[in-house]
């Protein structure tokens, strides 16, 4: 993993909440339908590295260059990770960690 790319904060409505980090200095980087049938929103603080999702769950999303490898390194220390979703915005396998929250790994 190189880079927590994406932070997602689970919240009940967002726009609303689209409109709060909007007024907190935040901007749209991204908002469009998703696969899951909702509306994906990624808000970044301005010049920011590191962006925010508006999302039903929580999670952190980190970056990689090669998710097979990543993967490989992580289950040979034991750490099961999910399969790989192809999607058109990159290449997902999610983890959780021994508390339950979510880790994914995001390849490009």
């Amino acid at each position: 993993m190189k880079s927590l790319e994406i932070v997602m904060l689970p919240v009940k409505d967002r726009q609303k909440a689209k409109e709060f980090y909007l007024k907190l200095g935040f901007e749209v980087v991204l908002e469009a339908p998703s696969h899951h049938g909702e509306t994906w929103i990624q808000m970044a603080l301005p010049n920011g590295a590191t962006t925010i999702s508006l999302a039903s769950f929580s999670g952190l999303i980190c970056d990689t260059n090669d998710i097979e490898k990543e993967i490989e390194a992580l289950t040979a220390k034991g750490i099961q990770v999910g399969k790989i979703d192809e999607t058109p915005w990159g290449r997902f396998a999610w983890l959780k960690d021994l508390d339950g929250n979510s880790l994914c790994l995001r390849q490009q």
